[in-house]
């Protein structure tokens, strides 16, 4: 079953009502995605207009009767950027490309919101791919003006995204593992953000023919709490390009260029 595009949004775009389907993966359409993503360099000046800035938008599921884990809630919203950079609507002729192709040109921003109930289920007519780990669920969304933000996903929460739970800080044996600087207090919104970052940038530890088979696999990853020690070595690991790392650019919570995740490929 394919998804269906029955409506728009207040952009004029097309929009989904099922969240889970996705098209087949084409190696070919994950590839040229691949490629825009190892491209990406990053920097670049801010429109003057706030309502200019190209954004990925975020949506974090934070049921109150039910809250999910909070590193599973990390990982699903990680995933969900992966999946979406990896579509094969963000290849070629797909409705997704252009989008994409603007929102890598500029400098790359996401924030994330917290839904609940109706509100998670009305995010889910919006443009974009939804991601589960265990019992948490995260969506990301074609990336667009921040003036152009669809009301069902404008309308929700920036704040309260706090759920309990501490990463691991062991090292799984093999795949992506996205680690979280140990010395930086972040929300979970931010940090949901940072790894979803980090996700995209640990396209460029892989070639093509491994970001086939990741894309596959539906992006496996792990999120892991970097010791001190561990953290040291990730820096660099990063100097050398075994490893990449997020700077951030400070707009929110933390000081311009600290590094909040670092990405690394355990095992290939």
């Amino acid at each position: 079953m394919s998804d269906t595009t029955d409506n728009a949004d207040v952009t004029g775009l097309p929009v989904t009502r099922d969240a889970v389907t996705r098209p087949p993966v084409t190696p070919d359409a994950v590839v040229a995605n691949h490629r825009r993503l190892v491209g990406y360099v990053g920097g670049g000046e801010d429109p003057e207009d706030p309502a200019d800035v190209l954004a990925m938008a975020m949506v974090l599921r934070v049921e109150k009767s039910d809250p999910p884990d909070r590193t599973d809630l990390l990982t699903a919203a990680a995933r969900a950027v992966a999946l979406l950079c990896l579509d094969d609507r963000a290849a070629g002729d797909g409705p997704w490309a252009a989008a994409m192709d603007d929102w890598c040109q500029a400098r790359i921003r996401k924030i994330a919101r917290r839904a609940r109930g109706a509100q998670w289920a009305a995010a889910q007519e919006v443009w974009g791919v939804t991601a589960t780990e265990g019992g948490a669920e995260a969506r990301a969304f074609v990336p667009g003006r921040v003036g152009d933000l669809d009301r069902r996903v404008k309308k929700l929460q920036i704040g309260g995204t706090e759920v309990d739970g501490e990463p691991p800080t062991e090292r799984p044996d093999h795949g992506v593992v996205l680690w979280t600087n140990p010395g930086l207090d972040m929300t979970v919104g931010k940090l949901a953000a940072q790894v979803g970052h980090a996700s995209m940038l640990a396209a460029k530890l892989l070639d093509a023919d491994e970001a086939i088979r990741w894309r596959l696999d539906d992006c496996p990853l792990a999120v892991r709490e970097a010791t001190p020690e561990r953290w040291r070595d990730l820096l660099e690991a990063d100097a050398s390009g075994t490893a990449v790392a997020v700077r951030d650019a400070g707009f929110t919570e933390i000081a311009p260029g600290s590094v909040t995740v670092i990405a690394e490929v355990v095992g290939n």
